[in-house]
């Protein structure tokens, strides 16, 4: 059975919501080699509660694993935090809850947490993030027992960043191909709706992705057309509020000097950042990730506008 997916879908989450894609990509990141009678059990957060805390796929895959991939084209240093709250609530999800009472070991899952990155941005091939590296004190108090780690594994998807993992998943070869032929059309001078109906077109007549884009074509239009424009959007907003910010810093530097002018001014930009992605009706999560303010400054922002 694939992902059901009520939320808004994205390409790269459409594409993988069939368990023998899906399989396939994992034995290639995993270098496992589960076959079709290996089960696959979805549990991506989908519900409402959840809308601000959505990841792209989350699954279990022989029962022994939690595997939450999130397709970035951006990196965020703030990931393992986030996959912190997606893990939790994925245990919520997946765990009776009367189990943690009980005084018989309770087993779970073990968290396997991958970010596959696409962005234009050059990355390197893998990299390790880990939630310590955020804490407020960097060794631990002597004679502390206490201690928490959680690692996410980022993962270069460009196909030019990771050949040899590309060589393993036929799937996952294509669509980092397609990404790629949308991007080169744009180049070329295509507008964004050309350069992604062009590149579905010599997809499917060069046989990448060619029976899944018959079948989905013009939701991975819209999908994309959506996914770039974001991308573009975050760049915009980044670029327009820092510019805003400095030109604050500066005249509030005349005023009550300039280190106090600069703060001013970057949390001014964070502001406006904010504003312009609530019209837009973006998430929570995804006003955040841009601006790194807290879910309360923005819901004040909201209530105030």
């Amino acid at each position: 059975m694939g992902a059901n997916r009520k939320y808004k879908a994205t390409f790269f989450s459409t594409l993988f919501s069939e368990p023998v894609r899906l399989r396939e990509l994992y034995n290639a990141l995993a270098g496992t080699d589960y076959g079709d009678d290996t089960p696959i059990e979805f549990n991506t957060l989908e519900d409402v509660f959840f809308n601000d805390l959505q990841n792209d796929i989350s699954f279990t895959i022989g029962g022994k694993f939690v595997v939450l991939v999130e397709h970035q084209s951006t990196v965020n240093n703030n990931l393992p935090l986030r996959f912190l709250l997606y893990l939790a609530r994925v245990y919520e999800k997946i765990i009776d809850s009367r189990a943690i009472y009980r005084k018989t070991l309770l087993k779970i899952p073990t968290p396997e947490l991958i970010v596959l990155y696409n962005g234009v941005k050059k990355y390197p091939s893998e990299k390790i993030l880990k939630l310590s590296d955020a804490f407020m004190a960097a060794e631990k108090p002597k004679g502390s027992f206490g201690s928490l780690e959680l690692t996410v594994r980022i993962v270069n998807i460009n196909p030019n960043a990771n050949k040899e993992l590309l060589r393993k998943s036929e799937i996952l070869n294509s669509y980092s191909s397609f990404v790629e032929l949308v991007r080169s059309n744009q180049k070329k001078g295509m507008s964004l709706n050309k350069a992604i109906s062009e590149a579905i077109k010599w997809a499917i007549e060069h046989g990448i992705l060619a029976d899944f884009l018959k079948l989905h074509g013009s939701e991975v239009q819209n999908m994309l057309m959506t996914e770039f424009n974001i991308d573009i959007a975050r760049e915009v907003w980044q670029e327009e509020a820092h510019e805003e910010g400095r030109q604050e810093g500066r005249q509030e530097g005349r005023q009550e000097g300039r280190q106090e002018g600069r703060q001013e001014g970057h949390k001014k930009e964070k502001y406006n950042t904010a504003l312009r992605m609530l019209k837009l009706n973006k998430t929570i999560d995804d006003i955040i990730e841009t601006t790194e303010l807290t879910y309360t400054e923005i819901e004040d922002l909201r209530n105030l506008n």
